[in-house]
């Protein structure tokens, strides 16, 4: 049997997903092995949700932070993945800081101990040890900072600033006790991708929703 096999279900994302902002990097170890011409990629937020698995403001938010941290550190020029390094402020394993970081590292490819070890004796295009947890000086959610230019931005989501229908209440303890009915479900699963959709689209470039600062990293 090949490994890929045609079904008649086929994947169906939210429309809203194809009108987030997209991210187009330059990955110089793509480029090298010939995977994409001139090593570039572009991402969109459907990548981040394959890779979580699941559409949340915690994915949402992660994904536009990067996207805002890039753009303060590379402005008009294309980021460079694979040379850039990330700082999670709270330890890996502490609330949804595991998720956050696994959106991180697919659109910069910083990854922690266990990531690319390089080709060569040199480590060319290594990716290992450049994510980093548990960094209490970071003052945000988590920084990035470039490994060639030493500039540094901390990201800081304010997801208040986008609140929940006033629906949500009514339908959230049903749906978390397995109580809901098929309605409620189906009426929760709505209500839950609308404010993501809030956060992509109508406040994807909102300065108070993702305040980017200046991070003064010393080591």
């Amino acid at each position: 049997m090949p490994l890929s096999t045609s079904t008649d279900l086929q994947p169906r994302l939210p429309d809203f997903f194809d009108q987030a902002p997209t991210l187009t990097v330059r990955d110089p170890l793509s480029e090298f092995l010939g995977a994409a011409e001139g090593g570039v990629l572009r991402y969109g937020y459907a990548d981040a949700v394959r890779l979580a698995g699941h559409s949340c403001p915690t994915v949402a938010g992660a994904y536009l932070m990067t996207l805002h941290g890039l753009r303060a550190l590379y402005g008009d020029a294309l980021p460079v993945r694979g040379e850039v390094a990330a700082f999670m402020h709270d330890a890996r394993d502490s609330g949804t800081t595991g998720v956050t970081a696994s959106v991180v590292q697919l659109l910069t490819g910083a990854a922690p101990e266990t990531g690319f070890h390089g080709i060569g004796p040199t480590g060319r295009f290594a990716r290992n040890e450049l994510l980093h947890f548990d960094r209490s000086d970071v003052p945000g959610v988590f920084g990035l900072q470039r490994t060639d230019t030493g500039a540094a931005v901390a990201l800081q989501l304010n997801a208040a600033l986008v609140p929940w229908n006033e629906e949500m209440p009514r339908v959230l303890p049903y749906a978390i006790a397995g109580r809901a009915s098929e309605e409620q479900l189906r009426r929760f699963g709505q209500l839950w991708q609308q404010r993501v959709r809030a956060m992509l689209v109508d406040f994807a470039d909102d300065a108070q929703l993702v305040q980017v600062t200046p991070w003064d990293k010393r080591h």
